[in-house]
């Protein structure tokens, strides 16, 4: 669908003459624009950016808890000294009345963030350098908004990471079975069945009041994190819409998921699939480097289980969904979920046969922090 991108941006409080604007990134729940603005003789650049409200059901609940986050690390850099805060944090462009978000006349509901020069998002992860930047970046976030004041955030997706509930509506479509699929997946249906009390741990122990609510990002995938094109340090945090309160392992065993290892998601031949131990100690470095000083005790010990547990849920949501007939995820061949399921199971298997030795590594690394 084509946008008149020049008036939508005259609700907004940006100051200078729009050149042009054009489509920008990989995302594919958003639609995103780079927008050219002359200030005074010079371009400058802005993100514009179209809310998928079908998605997120109130955009409005969404920006409200971005704005509270982006300010309050904003105020914290700046008292740190920070000179560079808009490369370090996203700054919303509120609209002319002062609104964090636009509501255009066919529903639409848009926002303007400050473009950040000299960045990279990089979608995938090709290096131990990247995931210690990354890991440390999403740590730095959540320690940022370990003092944010105020009410509760948002849940901008309920229930996005509660493991429970996701098993819960496992074993109710299985039953249903409603596309006849269940024969088909035999062997990692039961995997799921067997492994159940995987699903519950870390829930349980947040009952208990071990580990503690925090807010979390929730798509800790490398390419939300923006890297200094000079020096590759993680700079930013990008694609906040799913910032919300959860558990800091979420953030942490989705870093495994997404970072360890070298097959792709839906990797056909599973004996590719596997956690790679030299990714997942830069994780734990970068992590711990930036975050070690205010994760409880159970939050550090359950590091290497975070892996297995955001991983089994990302496999029991394919199963689910092929259950169901793929109905949520976009699926290109047929068995897509099933396959994707695979690979999961496989790296949860991979995860669970090295918890020892990841187990270890969080262990040294902890004790190389103190000593320096």
């Amino acid at each position: 669908m084509a946008y008149n991108i020049e008036e939508i941006l005259e609700n907004f409080s940006i100051v200078g003459d729009y050149v042009t604007s054009e489509p920008y990134g990989s995302g594919h729940i958003n639609d995103t624009f780079a927008v050219y603005i002359n200030l005074g003789g010079k371009e400058v650049r802005y993100i514009l950016q179209r809310i998928n409200h079908e998605i997120f059901k109130n955009p409005e609940q969404l920006m409200d808890n971005i704005s509270r986050v982006t300010r309050h690390i904003g105020a914290r850099l700046k008292a740190s000294g920070c000179k560079d805060t808009t490369r370090r944090v996203l700054t919303v462009i509120n609209t002319i009345d002062g609104k964090p978000v636009f509501k255009d006349s066919d529903g639409n509901y848009w926002r303007v963030y400050v473009f950040i020069e000299n960045a990279t998002g990089y979608d995938i992860i090709e290096n131990e350098e990247q995931a210690f930047q990354a890991a440390r970046a999403f740590g730095l976030f959540q320690k940022e908004l370990v003092d944010l004041p105020g009410e509760r955030l948002h849940e901008t997706i309920p229930n996005f990471h509660n493991t429970i509930s996701r098993y819960e509506r496992f074993e109710e479509v299985l039953k249903a079975d409603v596309k006849g699929r269940a024969a088909e997946a035999k062997a990692e249906i039961d995997f799921f069945l067997e492994n159940k009390d995987v699903a519950s741990h870390l829930l349980k122990l947040n009952e208990q009041g071990l580990i503690p609510e925090r807010i979390t990002h929730n798509d800790t995938k490398l390419n939300n994190v923006l890297l200094d094109n000079e020096t590759n340090e993680g700079i930013c945090c990008i694609d906040l819409d799913t910032v919300m309160p959860g558990l800091g392992l979420y953030d942490f065993g989705d870093l495994i998921r997404t970072s360890t290892s070298p097959a792709a998601e839906d990797e056909k031949d599973v004996s590719k699939v596997t956690m790679q131990m030299n990714m997942f100690e830069a994780l734990v470095k970068g992590y711990l480097d930036a975050a070690s000083d205010f994760l409880t005790e159970a939050e550090i010990e359950n590091l290497p289980f975070s892996g297995k547990l955001i991983t089994f849920e990302i496999g029991l949501r394919f199963i689910t969904d092929f259950l169901e007939g793929d109905v949520y995820f976009k699926t290109h061949h047929e068995g897509h979920n099933l396959d994707r399921c695979r690979t999961q199971i496989a790296l949860v298997k991979s995860i669970d046969n090295q918890l020892d030795e990841m187990n270890a590594c969080v262990a040294s690394t902890l004790e190389s922090l103190k000593k320096n």
